[in-house]
């Protein structure tokens, strides 16, 4: 045991990196996979869990292909278990040095059972719409973190000393919120749409026109705030900024261009798929742009 200890990491190396982006990459993977399953109709592909059937862990051949959607997107999971096992084994000899890197990683490894009971009680609901939502919802949140992981792993440590002025932070952290608010509006407009993932499937009762419009506002304000911020960061000289506003600038264009073609052509799959996607990545370059408002605690010397 002390022999595989002493071949574990003692500092960020290639490893720790590659395993931190893989972390980042499987979290928003499983969110097209987890679309694939609710636009294809496969909700309920798997009618209970956490078997598939009440005789099966396993998709039987009478289940068709919703039922190998399904459990295509449940084996998925234990991919993502085994990333973030790896993960956390990989940063437990410098969990003193790096508590950071060791605490973000054990909170990512058990967000991912709770994300599957989640699953599994919006099959045993039916695919309420209001459960359907809390699943995404975790989905962001590891995204969020998982996107903290990479960044720390190649920033190093939070710092203490801001980089940018007051002014500069406050309009960050109001787009962060319009963007988490443009999200939940999301969820909740997709739960009164069409796509419900199974037929029988429930739908919230809302408005599904007119939450599109509600939808669209605070899409709209994170736009504009985000421009705001891009051309900040350039007369303020701060190159990572300017680079992660101009991919989060450029993630939010896609939205709206994907935005306007779903609501224009109805709603076709392939597009709230990509929708759903987006939606993660906004989160993950929102994030991004946050963790840039501080200098690291020291420079990245492993990185």
């Amino acid at each position: 045991m002390k022999a595989v200890f002493a071949r574990l990491p003692g500092s960020v190396d290639a490893r720790i990196r590659g395993f931190a982006i893989a972390t980042l990459v499987a979290q928003i993977l499983i969110v097209g996979t987890g679309g694939a399953v609710r636009l294809t109709g496969s909700g309920l592909g798997c009618p209970t869990w956490p078997r598939c059937t009440d005789d099966s862990f396993v998709t039987t051949p009478e289940m068709g292909i919703h039922g190998i959607i399904e459990f295509g997107n449940r084996l998925l999971t234990f991919v993502l278990i085994a990333i973030a096992i790896v993960m956390f084994v990989l940063v437990l000899r410098i969990r003193r040095e790096r508590r950071d890197l060791f605490v973000l990683a054990l909170v990512i490894g058990l967000g991912i059972p709770a994300q599957g009971v989640i699953g599994g009680l919006s099959v045993l609901t039916n695919l309420n719409p209001y459960v359907v939502g809390l699943h995404f919802v975790l989905s962001v949140v590891l995204v969020v973190l998982s996107t903290v992981l990479v960044y720390r792993v190649y920033a190093g440590p939070r710092g203490v000393r801001a980089s940018v002025p007051l002014w500069y932070s406050a309009l960050t952290h109001a787009t962060s919120a319009l963007v988490a608010i443009t999200i939940l509006v999301g969820i909740i407009t997709t739960g009164s749409g069409p796509h419900a993932g199974d037929s029988g499937a429930s739908r919230n009762g809302l408005d599904s026109e007119l939450l599109q419009h509600v939808h669209s506002w605070p899409a709209y304000a994170t736009v504009a705030a985000t421009i705001l911020l891009l051309i900040g960061a350039l007369r303020l000289g701060r190159p990572r900024l300017v680079r992660f506003t101009g991919i989060l600038l450029a993630i939010e264009a896609a939205q709206v261009a994907v935005g306007l073609a779903q609501a224009r052509l109805g709603l076709p799959e392939i597009l709230v798929g990509t929708h759903m996607v987006l939606a993660c990545c906004l989160a993950a370059a929102m994030t991004a742009v946050v963790l840039s408002l501080r200098e690291p605690a020291a420079s990245a010397v492993d990185a």
